[in-house]
C-alpha cells in the first residue's frame, strides 16, 4: 500500500508545488563531491541529517536530473524523480534520522565548467541564486530551509578550492586531492558555492580577527592590492556600523571568467566576475569596491537573515546597496554618497514619470526597484526614525531573527519598537506605492550644500552661454569639484567649440582627471587650438580617457596617428582590452601605417573572439570585427559557439550579430559553408532560426 501512495506522490503535480518545512527540518548534509571536467559531471556521497516534525511516509530533496543508488539505510527507499530524490518510508514525528548515498549528475546549469575544452586556464564555479543549487547539489530549493553543509570536493591535485566555510584538511588521493571545508551555521541552499582553479591568494586580518583571502589567478598578481583596495576598511566598518560581528568563519572572494553577474554573496565565498581585476589606473574607472562593499554586506543582510519570499527581496537587495554605499560614503566622502543617491533619484523618477513605477513589495519588480528603490527606502526611514534608533532597530532585527527567513513585518516591527514611532504612513510611501516619492527624496538631498550647488549648476544648462560663462568660470577654479567639473564640460558639449574655447582651456588645465575625461568623451570635433590639450589626454591615468581621447584624435588629425599608435601601442586597459582592441582596429583601417604588420594585427584581434577569453573581450572583439565588416573563420566559429553562451547578454549579443550578418550575402555564404563543420551544439541556433 504505501508503495501505491509513494508511486502516486511522485508523479502529483499537486504535491510537488508542496513545501514540506512544516513537515520536516533538514539540519545537515555533508559528504564528498568527485568533480570530472573531462565530461562536465559529478559524482556525490551524501549523508543527509533530519528531523520529522509531523508524520509523514516520504521526504525529498531538490535534485534536477540526478541518478541515486547505495541507501544505507534499508528500512527506506530512496529514488529519483521529477526534479527531486524521494526518501519514502515510515517517518515518526519527533524522530531524527539519518540517510548516506551515491548520486551522479551532469549539470546542464549552475555548475559551469569554463575552459577545460579550450587553451583558456581551467575553473569550476557555481552560481545558485534563487533555487538553482539543486542542479548540482541535492539540497532545498525553499529559501526558508537553513541547512548546514559540510562538504569535501575531489578534484585534480593542480588545482584549488574555494567553498563554504573552514578549509579543514586536504588529502591526496591519486591523481586528484580531497579539500574539506566545515561550515558551522545553517544556511539557504542557494548560497552553496564552489570554486575551482589554479588560485593563489593574500591574506590580511580584521580588526576582530576575521581572515579575509583575496584569490587571484597567478598572472594577476601584480593587481592584487588595487582589486581588492579598501576591503578591511570595508568590513571593519559594516561591523561597527551594523552592530553585529561578522557572523560567519571566515570571508573569501575569488574572481571567476564569464561569470553571470557581476558577484554573488555565497557564505563566507563571494564569487565575482574577472573584469573587476584591476590595475591603478583601471581603478579610477572601473574598480571592484561597490561590488565588494555590496556582496559583503549580504553576508548579513540576505545570508545570516533572509528573506522570505521574492515579495520581500528589498531586504536582501536594498539593504545591500544601502550599506554599500555607506560603506562607499566612508571610503570616498560624503559628496560621492549624496551623488550616487541624486543619481538613482534620477531614474527611479524617470521610470515613475513614464508610469512604470513600481512598489518596493512587489514580487516581481525590477532590480532597480529593489535594489536602488530600497536603498532609498533606507536612506529615508534612517531620516525619520534617527541613526540611534535605526542602528538599534536593525541589530535587535539581526539578533532576533539570526538564520533564520524573515518578512518586511518583521524588520518594521523592530523599526517602530527602536524609535517609538508610527511607521504606517512609511510604509504606504516606500513600500507599497508604485511611484516614486520624488519631492521627499528631493528634499533630503537638499540637506546637503553639495547637491543644492549642484543643482544650482545644471540649471543653468536652460540658460544661453554668455549668460552662464561667469558661473561657469567659478566652477572651474582649482581645485576643481569632480562632479561640478564635470557638468560644466557637459553644458560646453552643447555650444560650438570655438565659442568657449576660453573655458575648454580652463577645464583641460584643471588638472581634475574626470573633468578632463568628460571633455575625452563630449568633445568629438576638435578644435586645432585645443589639439595639443587633446593630446595630453593620452598621457591621463585613465584608461577609459585614453581610449576616448585616441578615437578622438585619430579621426580628427590623421596626419599625427603615428604618433597617437606609437603612443598607446602595449597598453591593453580594462580586462575587456579596451585600448589594445581599439588600436588594432584602427590600426587595420590606417593605409599609412605600418601595412607590413596587418596580418599579424589582425590574426590578433581576430583571436579575441575565442572561448578563450572572457565574454567581455570577446564582445569587444566581435563589435570592433563588425564595424571593419572583415571575419576570419575562426571568428565565424567562435560566433557559433556565442549563441549558445552561458551569459545571456553575450549570447543575445551573438545571436543578433549573427543575425546581422547572415542578411549579407558575402558573410551568410561562410556561415553557411561552416555550419556543418563546427559541434553541433553551437550551430543549434542557426540550424533552427535558418532552416537548415
Amino acid at each position: 500500500m504505501k508503495h501505491f501512495i509513494w508511486l502516486f506522490l511522485i508523479v502529483s503535480p499537486l504535491y510537488l508545488k508542496a513545501q514540506q518545512t512544516s513537515t520536516v527540518n533538514i539540519q545537515k548534509i555533508s559528504g564528498t563531491i568527485h568533480l570530472l571536467p573531462d565530461t562536465k559531471s559529478l559524482d556525490g556521497n551524501l549523508q543527509v541529517e533530519l528531523k520529522v516534525l509531523k508524520a509523514t511516509d516520504s521526504i525529498y530533496l531538490d535534485a534536477k536530473k540526478a541518478t541515486v543508488e547505495g541507501l544505507e539505510n534499508t528500512k527506506f527507499q530512496i529514488s529519483a524523480a521529477q526534479g527531486k530524490i524521494w526518501f519514502i518510508g515510515d517517518f515518526k514525528a519527533g524522530k531524527a534520522y539519518t540517510f548516506t548515498f551515491n548520486y551522479q549528475m551532469t549539470p546542464s546549469q549552475t555548475m559551469y565548467f569554463v575552459g577545460w575544452d579550450n587553451a583558456g586556464s581551467n575553473q569550476i564555479w557555481t552560481q545558485g541564486q534563487g533555487k538553482y543549487t539543486s542542479h548540482w547539489l541535492p539540497s532545498i530549493d525553499d529559501v526558508n530551509d537553513k541547512i548546514e553543509f559540510d562538504l569535501s570536493y575531489q578534484v585534480p591535485k593542480a588545482y584549488q578550492v574555494i567553498a563554504n566555510g573552514k578549509l579543514i584538511s586536504k588529502k591526496t588521493k591519486g591523481e586528484d586531492r580531497i579539500w574539506k571545508y566545515d561550515m558551522q551555521n545553517p544556511m539557504s541552499s542557494y548560497l552553496v558555492a564552489v570554486a575551482v582553479g589554479n588560485y593563489a591568494f593574500a591574506e590580511e586580518k580584521t580588526e576582530s580577527g576575521i581572515t579575509l583571502q583575496y584569490y587571484y589567478e597567478p598572472e594577476n598578481k601584480d593587481k592584487v592590492e588595487s582589486t581588492y583596495r579598501y576591503s578591511k576598511q570595508i568590513f571593519d566598518f559594516f561591523e561597527t556600523e551594523i552592530g553585529i560581528p561578522f557572523p560567519w568563519q571566515d570571508y573569501k572572494q575569488v574572481p571567476v571568467r564569464d561569470f553571470l553577474y557581476a558577484g554573488m554573496e555565497n557564505t563566507t565565498a563571494t564569487l565575482f566576475s574577472q573584469q573587476f581585476i584591476t590595475d591603478d589606473i583601471g581603478f579610477v574607472d572601473r574598480n571592484y569596491v561597490n561590488v565588494n562593499a555590496h556582496e559583503l554586506a549580504h553576508q548579513w543582510f540576505g545570508n545570516f537573515v533572509t528573506a522570505s519570499s521574492s515579495e520581500h527581496h528589498w531586504l536582501q537587495e536594498g539593504f545591500a546597496t544601502f550599506y554599500a554605499l555607506l560603506a562607499e560614503r566612508e571610503v570616498f566622502g560624503e559628496e560621492y554618497y549624496y551623488y550616487k543617491l541624486y543619481e538613482t533619484a534620477e531614474h527611479l523618477k524617470e521610470l515613475s514619470d513614464s508610469g512604470e513605477g513600481e512598489a518596493l513589495l512587489n514580487a516581481k519588480a525590477s532590480s532597480l526597484t529593489f535594489y536602488q528603490k530600497g536603498a532609498w527606502a533606507l536612506h529615508i526611514l534612517k531620516e525619520k526614525v534617527g541613526e540611534e534608533a535605526f542602528r538599534k532597530g536593525v541589530r535587535t532585527y539581526l539578533i532576533k531573527y539570526a538564520y533564520q527567513s524573515v518578512d518586511t513585518d518583521a524588520f518594521l516591527k523592530e523599526m517602530e519598537l527602536a524609535s517609538t514611532l508610527d511607521l504606517s504612513i512609511f510604509r504606504k510611501d516606500w513600500l507599497f506605492q508604485s511611484a516614486f516619492k520624488a519631492d521627499e527624496a528631493l528634499t533630503s538631498l537638499k540637506k546637503s550644500d553639495f547637491i543644492k550647488e549642484l543643482l544650482e549648476l545644471k540649471a543653468l544648462r536652460k540658460l544661453a552661454i554668455d549668460d552662464k560663462q561667469s558661473r561657469l568660470e567659478l566652477a572651474l577654479q582649482k581645485p576643481v569639484n569632480d562632479y561640478f567639473g564635470q557638468e560644466v564640460v557637459y553644458q560646453l558639449a552643447q555650444e560650438k567649440p570655438e565659442e568657449v574655447f576660453s573655458l575648454y582651456k580652463k577645464a583641460f588645465e584643471s588638472d581634475n582627471l574626470l573633468t578632463r575625461q568628460a571633455i575625452a568623451i563630449t568633445l568629438r570635433e576638435i578644435p586645432r587650438q585645443l589639439k595639443g590639450e587633446m593630446e595630453s589626454l593620452l598621457d591621463d591615468d585613465s584608461y577609459l580617457t585614453k581610449e576616448k581621447a585616441f578615437m578622438n584624435l585619430w579621426q580628427n588629425f590623421s596626419e599625427d596617428r603615428t604618433v597617437y599608435f606609437e603612443k598607446l601601442e602595449g597598453v591593453e586597459g580594462f580586462q575587456d582590452k579596451n585600448i589594445e582592441i581599439l588600436w588594432s582596429t584602427l590600426h587595420l583601417v590606417s593605409p599609412a601605417y605600418k601595412n607590413d604588420q596587418k596580418p599579424s594585427v589582425f590574426k590578433k584581434l581576430s583571436s579575441y573572439t575565442s572561448a578563450v577569453y572572457d565574454y567581455a573581450v570577446r564582445e569587444n572583439a566581435f563589435g570592433y570585427l563588425y564595424q571593419i565588416d572583415t571575419f576570419s573563420k575562426q571568428s565565424y566559429e567562435d560566433l557559433f559557439e556565442g549563441t549558445t553562451h552561458s551569459v545571456w547578454r553575450f549570447k543575445k549579443f551573438c545571436r543578433e550579430l549573427l543575425d546581422t550578418l547572415w542578411e549579407n550575402p558575402k558573410h551568410r555564404a561562410q556561415l553557411i559553408a561552416l555550419v556543418d563543420k563546427i559541434p553541433s551544439d553551437h550551430a543549434a541556433y542557426a540550424k533552427k532560426k535558418y532552416n537548415l
